[in-house]
């Protein structure tokens, strides 16, 4: 171990169904660079379930114990399979439509927008959510609120007023995280004290701002799960909507990255004020992000949770992980090594 003291970060955590999967592994290998330490982690949907399985397994086991519970989450959601933990209406149609080619078939489409007219109020009368258990067996929420050594925060959709909910570490039980993961297509809306709950990806995927205004580390270490970046334009249907969902879940957080590179900008010119500058924090950004690892993946393996693809996003994060710390470790605490040029 290192004479010198860890380098702090904070991790903000996409959602993205299944593919937070790479979350699990890029939180795996950070787990075992001693020279770095977690301090806070703020998500949005599978981002909020890492997020707060990181922070259980740290207040039960230390970074050990951490990656121990990841895993176990992740188990949880391949075992709950058939239950449709993290996927769309018609995931337990697709799970049987093999050969994958099937998919794009007109069949396919026909019988994917007959079951899309049918609201989970319908097809699920009783409000069933297999999300629920998976949490209640893996993670310890009583550990995470009276006893994590990281700041939490997690987004949720309040459905009536359209506002953004941001849940804190001492407050969560499950219920919160499910508010988070709700996919309006899929489950009824979460209710906690009287308020439904939707997606926090559609507000804020993850929310940076609760990192700007609490005490935690300068230093934000962004998982994105969805490419911002395509080669070419998407032609056929299902290429038509993976695009849109990257784009759609893309959109807020390239808005916080703009106004944090505004910000940076304004300090970086000394266009402040003596009494504006003091309001405002340097906060230095750094990304592991999807393009380029996990463009190759369509919109129906989000809901894909099959035991072996997970561990392979699994390993797609360690070695992802492996490549940021390799070229961007070195500038925790010194700069942001995220380009903000495409967010200006």
């Amino acid at each position: 171990m290192s004479a010198t003291p860890p380098r702090t970060i904070s991790l903000a955590l996409q959602g993205g169904g299944a593919h937070g999967a790479f979350e699990w592994g890029v939180i795996e290998r950070l787990l075992e660079c001693e020279d770095l330490e977690i301090r806070a982690a703020t998500g949005a949907s599978a981002g909020a379930m890492n997020a707060v399985g990181l922070a259980s397994g740290l207040a039960e086991g230390g970074r050990a114990g951490a990656a121990k519970t990841l895993e176990a989450l992740w188990k949880g959601v391949s075992q709950a399979d058939g239950r449709n933990v993290l996927g769309s209406a018609g995931s337990a149609f697709a799970a049987m439509m093999s050969p994958a080619w099937l998919r794009d078939t007109p069949g396919w489409r026909m019988a994917e927008a007959s079951l899309a007219s049918f609201s989970p109020y319908e097809f699920n009368p009783l409000g069933l959510n297999p999300l629920h258990d998976v949490l209640e067996a893996s993670i310890n929420f009583k550990a995470v609120r009276e006893r994590s050594p990281i700041h939490l925060f997690v987004a949720a959709t309040a459905v009536r007023t359209g506002r953004l909910a941001v849940f804190k570490g001492p407050e969560l039980t499950a219920r919160h995280v499910m508010a988070s993961a709700c996919l309006p297509t899929v489950f009824h809306a979460v209710d906690i004290e009287g308020e439904p709950y939707w997606d926090g990806g559609y507000l804020a995927n993850p929310p940076l701002w609760p990192l700007f205004y609490d005490d935690t580390p300068d230093d934000i270490l962004i998982v994105s799960l969805n490419p911002f970046a395509r080669p070419a334009a998407p032609k056929t249907p299902g290429e038509i909507m993976d695009r849109l969902n990257e784009i759609s879940f893309n959109a807020t957080l390239s808005s916080e990255l703009r106004a944090i590179a505004f910000v940076q900008k304004l300090l970086d010119q000394d266009m402040l004020k003596d009494e504006a500058r003091d309001r405002y924090r340097r906060m230095l950004v750094h990304g592991i992000g999807a393009d380029g690892v996990l463009d190759d993946l369509s919109l129906a393996s989000k809901s894909d949770t099959d035991w072996l693809f997970l561990k392979s996003l699994r390993d797609r994060g360690r070695k992802a992980a492996q490549a940021w710390l390799d070229k961007d470790f070195q500038h925790v605490g010194v700069r942001s090594s995220l380009d903000f040029k495409p967010f200006l």
